[in-house]
């Protein structure tokens, strides 16, 4: 991550980052807003952009068996409207806040101390570095909060189970299931997770230093949207297949109607054998239709809330 100063001149980038590291050791209140602007932007983008997330997972399972032919996003929405109510659009929404500002925290946190570790042992911050960070990033954030986002992924597609209530819930996958069904489709999440906090954050990253050095935009509103709806087109062609994959693992019980799948490339290969290599972009355009407003929504705010706290920017 870069500061205003050292956006501007690239150059000095090293020796900034290194005298950021030094003062990130110095102050735990440096690393509490650090973690918490993260958090709290996260947050607030999945609550305005939850309606898609739904939609989204209904769409990636509507071949499955339990929700009906449906095929466009615009009548799977009239659908659940006239079928469910307005409230079942927000299904899941406790354990999805719970997830962004754990896991949210935690991807976007752990960017910037992974890329000024990779600084001090190799001497550079290149795209390649940036991408290998927010791998890392991602992909610990997900092993650690999994078991929320298969709480939402059954919230959202179950609606009788919103008046059992999450903790209910929770309480039912694990006498059912057992632990570890907490964290079926771990695998597949720790990819997409890896593939889609590299390729958001190291493509707004790189984005806003090509965008200052090439155009006249400098750090503020405009460099931060141009960036992140960059940002957010990428990381929804990269992370597609994965979300789709991720998400019929950790809805193995209702795939039972087209069959088990064993892991990630055999729920992979089964979609495309079954449905076609368009099958793995299901539900595609509802993912960018959250995922790229969710980018921008989570960038420009914690743009924001960093200036607010005294950080720099990213």
């Amino acid at each position: 991550m870069n500061g205003n100063s050292s956006s501007r001149n690239p150059s000095s980038s090293g020796s900034f980052e290194v005298n950021e590291k030094q003062s990130w050791a110095a102050s735990p209140s440096t690393v509490f807003y650090h973690f918490g602007t993260s958090g709290l932007s996260v947050a607030v983008a999945t609550a305005v952009t939850h309606p898609l997330d739904v939609l989204k997972v209904r769409l990636q399972m509507q071949l499955v068996g339990q929700r009906g032919p449906l095929k466009g996003m615009g009548q799977l929405f009239v659908h659940i409207l006239k079928n469910e109510g307005p409230k079942s659009m927000y299904l899941g929404l406790t354990p999805a806040l719970t997830r962004s500002v754990l896991y949210g925290g935690l991807r976007l946190g752990l960017y910037e101390p992974s890329k000024n570790a990779s600084q001090w042992a190799f001497g550079s911050t290149n795209i390649l570095v940036k991408i290998a960070s927010g791998a890392f990033a991602g992909a610990i954030s997900t092993v650690l909060t999994n078991p929320a986002e298969v709480l939402k992924v059954r919230l959202q597609m179950n609606s009788g189970s919103r008046q059992r209530g999450t903790v209910a819930e929770l309480r039912r996958i694990v006498s059912k299931e057992g632990i570890s069904a907490l964290w079926k489709g771990v695998g597949p999440a720790m990819a997409r997770a890896a593939a889609l906090t590299s390729s958001q954050l190291a493509t707004y990253d790189e984005s806003k230093l090509l965008l200052m050095k090439w155009t006249p935009l400098e750090e503020g509103f405009y460099l931060h949207l141009v960036s992140s709806t960059i940002a957010g087109i990428v990381s929804t062609v990269v992370t597609a297949p994965m979300d789709m994959v991720k998400t019929r693992l950790m809805l193995q019980r209702e795939s039972n109607v087209v069959g088990s799948y064993k892991n990630g490339l055999h729920c992979a290969y089964q979609v495309m054998r079954t449905e076609g290599p368009r099958g793995l972009y299901k539900g595609g355009f509802a993912i960018f239709a959250r995922l790229g407003p969710q980018t921008t929504i989570t960038f420009i705010l914690c743009e924001k809330l960093r200036q607010l706290a005294g950080l720099n920017s990213i």
